[in-house]
């Protein structure tokens, strides 16, 4: 963006993204992740496992449990201390390459 004579004119190409690699999260910050999949399917304690792969453990409290409304389907969340991009994007991959989840957030 520049200014010229009281106009602004602004370049099309500029970003304010942060580039890759970059975050706008701040570390280690209290994270909160969520992972549903079917009901029948233990993914508390899969989402508990993979989180215990890449954390130094999650306090019970922090655990939340919501089924659907048909009890289908159940969601997971659990707030850690995230330490960093690299350690969330692990947790990430490795909740979504398992077929018991059906999506993480």
């Amino acid at each position: 963006m520049t200014e010229a004579h009281g106009t602004v004119s602004v370049d099309p190409h500029a970003s304010d993204a942060p580039e890759s690699g970059e975050t706008l999260l701040e570390f280690p910050s209290q994270f909160p992740i969520k992972a549903m999949g079917l009901a029948e399917q233990d993914i508390a304690t899969l989402v508990l496992e993979i989180l215990a792969r890449h954390t130094d453990g999650v306090a019970p409290e922090q655990v939340r449990h919501r089924p659907s409304t048909n009890g289908k389907w159940l969601s997971v969340t659990v707030v850690f201390e995230a330490q960093s991009k690299a350690q969330l994007d692990a947790i990430y991959r490795e909740l979504t390459a398992h077929e018991a989840i059906v999506y993480a957030l």
